[in-house]
């Protein structure tokens, strides 16, 4: 019994954990590659180790098993340290000093939107929904 009681523990664990929103750190060509093969957009998170509103983030937002389900479903995830070489190039070129930064591109490169700062996970669900709308053709 008590082995089943452990297992089951590791199970569920192990299902909470896969829920949060998984993100790359591989290059940005190898992410590109990956969404144009899985037809899904980019989403790129320009962060700081030392950022107290980028762990916000990470702890209240993107370890949520809703917004992990919803970004997995649209988009190739990645994240980039600022303090770094490719997250520093990426912030001079879409953003400004300031992060947390999202950026969401299409799989040609095209910035399709951004949002800045931080924000509770409601608020930041209905930014990502403004860019995925924005971006659909209207009806005529």
């Amino acid at each position: 019994m008590k082995r089943f009681a452990l297992m089951l523990l590791l199970l569920l664990g192990a299902a909470s954990a896969g829920a949060q929103v998984r993100f790359s750190t591989r290059s940005t060509d190898a992410v590109r590659r990956m969404a144009i093969e899985q037809q899904k957009l980019v989403f790129i998170d320009l962060y700081a180790t030392w950022c107290p509103p980028c762990q916000m983030m990470e702890r209240e937002v993107f370890s949520r098993s809703d917004v992990g389900e919803f970004m997995a479903s649209r988009f190739v995830c990645a994240k980039y340290d600022v303090d770094k070489t490719t997250g520093r190039e990426l912030l001079k070129r879409y953003g400004s000093r300031a992060v947390p930064l999202y950026l969401v591109f299409d799989t040609e490169g095209e910035l399709l939107g951004r949002i800045r700062g931080a924000a509770p996970a409601e608020e930041f669900m209905a930014e990502i929904e403004r860019i995925l709308n924005a971006r659909r053709p209207k009806e005529q």
